[in-house]
């Protein structure tokens, strides 16, 4: 069994409940949507074929507990959730970053499965399987990156529509980078008293105006 693997490399995680602990990440190739604000166009096409063992391998080399699977979508690769199957049966605690298109269902569930719903912004938000919202466990986090109010109003709109106050997820706000700032962020979140954390990609103050953040 084989995937297209843009690149696999050890550093610090900068996003989710898990930001700031050592991790490796195993980029796989290719993405079904085009968002504004990709910062990782370089893993649309670009990567080459490694067998889960290979992969295993590599990841094993850095001595680290923690893995997180991303992209592009990983989920367009029919061998991802065997790869997350093999590295939890190896007492790995593994991540996976998906966009929220694809069902996570067959994803195992002692994965952290951190996904995302697109807003207007990212020109995506159409392609949003919001089904998805109903597979998610409380093990699960959910991300919405945000570019201005209108971004911020359709996540709460989403948020509303389907659940009441508190959350059965941890739910994740970012400003997207070069659109909106931290500060505006919070000041929306702490005006409505919502019960979400920002977050702040701490990869990009450690290793600022770098592609790979590592």
């Amino acid at each position: 069994m084989t995937l297209k693997v843009n690149e696999i490399f050890y550093s610090i995680q900068g996003e989710s409940l898990y930001a700031g602990l050592p991790c490796v990440f195993v980029r796989l190739t290719g993405c079904n949507l085009r968002c504004a604000y990709c910062d990782t166009r370089y893993a649309y096409d670009d990567g080459h074929p490694m067998a889960i063992e290979e992969i295993l391998r590599k990841i094993a080399d850095s001595c680290c507990s923690l893995v997180e699977i991303t992209g592009g979508e990983p989920l367009l690769q029919e061998e991802t959730p065997s790869l997350i199957l093999r590295l939890i049966e190896n007492n790995y605690t593994v991540l996976l970053e998906t966009n929220g298109s694809i069902n996570i269902n067959p994803v195992d569930q002692r994965c952290v499965r951190i996904m995302d719903i697109k807003c207007p912004g990212s020109g995506e938000s159409g392609k949003n399987d919001l089904e998805n919202l109903n597979r998610l466990t409380s093990k699960d986090q959910l991300k919405f990156v945000i570019t201005d109010k209108k971004d911020y109003d359709f996540a709460c709109n989403i948020l509303h529509s389907v659940w009441r106050p508190p959350f059965p997820v941890p739910v994740l706000f970012s400003a997207a980078a070069m659109h909106l700032s931290h500060a505006q962020l919070a000041q929306w979140i702490l005006a409505d008293h919502l019960n979400v954390r920002l977050q702040i990609q701490l990869h990009k103050i450690l290793w600022p105006g770098e592609e790979r953040s590592r």
